[in-house]
């Protein structure tokens, strides 16, 4: 992972998107890690798009109710649980729907 200051980052743009491609670029100012620049091909490969994408109508509500009824069916002990590799992979594959 490479790191710039701001202003190398300022003065040299074309070099941070070039270097941005290949590998993340922590930026710093006053020698503290500011933020972070990664290509759009890794954002995608994270839960960054879904945390920008616009909520529909209802979402926080749906999700809320969702939520519940799981907790409450984890604690009735009818809940029926999935490896892990199995959940990520649902999860990706409705991310990748959702991108088509």
């Amino acid at each position: 992972m490479k790191t710039m200051t701001a202003r190398e980052a300022k003065t040299h743009f074309g070099e941070l998107l070039d270097t941005m491609q290949r590998e993340p670029v922590i930026i710093t100012k006053n020698n503290r890690p500011v933020g972070i620049m990664i290509s759009i091909e890794d954002a995608g490969q994270t839960l960054i798009p879904e945390m920008f994408m616009e909520k529909e109508a209802g979402y926080d509500e749906w999700f809320q109710n969702k939520v519940s009824k799981s907790l409450a069916s984890h604690k009735s002990d009818e809940s029926k649980t999935s490896p892990h590799e199995e959940v990520m992979m649902r999860v990706w594959e409705r991310i990748k729907a959702k991108s088509v």
